[in-house]
């Protein structure tokens, strides 16, 4: 059994790619590991490239862009990753989604895998991210967006109050960035999580498309009763949204998801007059094209 397997999604970020795949190829430390890229239909010649320099790496190539979660799914499958109840016994000991536009140094594998190995009750766990500027890519360590703190965050209280620890939830500004810390999620850009916390819950909700579903996938492990948890002693470098930045549904996608992440898992418990107001805000952020999901609540959980 391999400690690690490493599922990397991609559309037409080929040279990030490249660069992702050269610093993992230096990684030390650690025992064995497993790389899939699942390429997105990508026409960069991106699955060429691995295949001839990286012959190392499995390569998955879908007909299509199939979203994000749903090709995540494709290669925690290969790994062996099948369904709640349905891994095989060969299955890495931990499964990490990795973003192509990020650089790892040689030994963030090992020791993400030995963190976890140190604390059982991890289920995910992530390092700390930079951007290219060298700032926090405050995704990395993340509160829910429950509705309360979503207008907290979005009213601007979060921007006036970054260190109150209530109107600061959402991206953590409360806590020093150098202070590992239990919170709600980390980013899928590096998700590292527990093979017995996936064999509980199973894989990534298809529903989302490029945005949510690491949240999603992060609130039901920690109802399974996991921690997650922020280890700042890891930096990864992300260059964030090197494929998002080209789709040009990237901002409705990001509020589709807030809508089904809100249906999914704070719908049953909010009065119906907040209900109405956080749908209203929901178009108004998400736009015109966010009212037939709005309109038909059986098109997401």
């Amino acid at each position: 059994m391999r400690d690690l397997g490493i599922v990397i999604v991609n559309w037409n970020t080929r040279e990030f790619l490249r660069r992702c795949l050269e610093t993992l190829a230096a990684s030390r430390g650690i025992d064995g590991f497993r790389t899939v890229v699942v390429d997105n239909a990508s026409n960069d010649g991106s699955a060429d490239m691995v295949r001839r320099q990286f012959p190392q790496v499995e390569v998955i190539v879908n007909a299509a862009n199939i979203g994000y979660p749903r090709a995540n799914n494709v290669g925690l499958r290969h790994l062996g990753f099948h369904a709640a109840g349905d891994v095989a016994e060969s299955a890495p000991r931990f499964a990490l989604l990795l973003n192509p536009d990020t650089e790892l140094p040689h030994d963030a594998l090992s020791q993400m895998v030995e963190f976890m190995d140190s604390r059982p009750e991890i289920g995910v766990a992530g390092p700390k991210l930079v951007l290219e500027d060298g700032s926090l890519d405050r995704a990395c360590r993340r509160g829910f967006p429950t509705p309360l703190v979503s207008f907290y965050h979005y009213s601007g209280l979060a921007r006036l109050f970054p260190r109150n620890r209530h109107f600061g939830r959402y991206n953590m500004t409360f806590a020093d960035e150098d202070a590992e810390l239990e919170v709600d999620s980390v980013v899928g850009a590096y998700m590292q999580v527990r093979k017995e916390a996936i064999a509980r819950v199973g894989l990534l909700d298809e529903a989302f498309f490029m945005y949510g579903e690491d949240i999603d996938w992060a609130f039901r492990i920690k109802e399974a009763g996991y921690k997650v948890w922020y280890h700042p002693a890891v930096t990864v470098h992300h260059f964030k949204r090197a494929a998002s930045r080209k789709n040009p549904k990237a901002q409705f996608e990001f509020w589709r998801a807030m809508l089904i992440f809100y249906r999914k898992h704070f719908r049953r418990t909010t009065f119906f007059p907040i209900h109405l107001l956080i749908l209203i805000a929901l178009l108004f952020k998400g736009g015109p094209g966010l009212w037939q999901e709005i309109r038909n609540p059986e098109a997401t959980p």
